[in-house]
């Protein structure tokens, strides 16, 4: 649902909506995050779940988790709409980073595997690395 210039609610469920927004410089009111901000922030969510998981499963307590991420996007102003041409391929996220501080009663290996083995398996992750087809389309 629109509300405003490009700020919009996506209603998940029965949950309260999430807010999108975009930044003033893409005509955005920047009071919510922006779309790719919003996929960042899943992915950051299914990789905590992830390590939580997978760090419970192996009996590992953890002190502490956060996760750190970036993303270099490749957007076009307006979104090809009267803005410079671009190809699909050269937009959306050129590279995510994700830097994770995790703490926790095992050595440091240990820790490591479960990050490791929480992006392999994350939804998330495998989404934004292999390709997805996908489909827009107007209801009747």
């Amino acid at each position: 649902m629109t509300e405003g210039q490009y700020r919009t609610l996506s209603y998940v469920g029965d949950h309260a909506p999430v807010v999108v927004d975009e930044p003033l410089h893409l005509f955005g009111q920047n009071t919510a995050p922006a779309p790719g901000e919003i996929v960042l922030s899943a992915l950051g969510g299914c990789l905590a779940v992830g390590i939580t998981a997978v760090a419970t499963y192996r009996q590992v307590k953890l002190s502490k988790l956060e996760l750190w991420l970036e993303g270099d996007i490749g957007n076009t102003a307006a979104w090809g709409a009267g803005g410079a041409d671009r190809k699909p391929e050269e937009m959306g996220f050129k590279q995510v980073r994700v830097r994770v501080n995790v703490e926790g009663d095992a050595p440091r290996d240990v820790l490591d595997e479960i990050v490791a083995h929480a992006n392999t398996f994350s939804p998330v992750a495998n989404t934004l690395r292999n390709p997805v087809p996908l489909t827009v389309s107007l209801t009747d």
